[in-house]
């Protein structure tokens, strides 16, 4: 069964920033892209499980800290090597100035 947990107030992540968050033991990044939507996927690179939130935003693209491996954070999308597994991605939803994201 999924649920809408509340990660953040919408100011709490800048235009083309990416903010750590964690939900019952499971990692999650949450995005704000240019154009200031948002976007949510697993927190950690499915190469060698570095954090993503320590990495660089630019544009649609989250670089993992690690490794430099890029994924698009819109669709979740390896960028090419060292990634070979796409990223999760989650529903978000905006309400009352609060990021939501959709987990089961």
């Amino acid at each position: 069964m999924s649920a809408w947990v509340e990660v953040c107030a919408v100011d709490d992540i800048d235009r083309e920033d990416v903010v750590p968050f964690e939900h019952l033991g499971c990692q999650y990044a949450i995005y704000c892209s240019p154009d200031g939507t948002f976007y949510a996927t697993d927190g950690l690179c499915t190469h060698e499980r570095a954090v993503l939130a320590d990495g660089l935003v630019m544009d649609h693209i989250i670089e993992c800290p690690k490794h430099n491996g890029r994924f698009d954070y819109r669709t979740g999308e390896g960028k090419g090597a060292p990634i070979r597994v796409n990223l999760r991605t989650y529903p978000v939803k905006i309400d009352q100035h609060i990021v939501s994201i959709e987990i089961d």
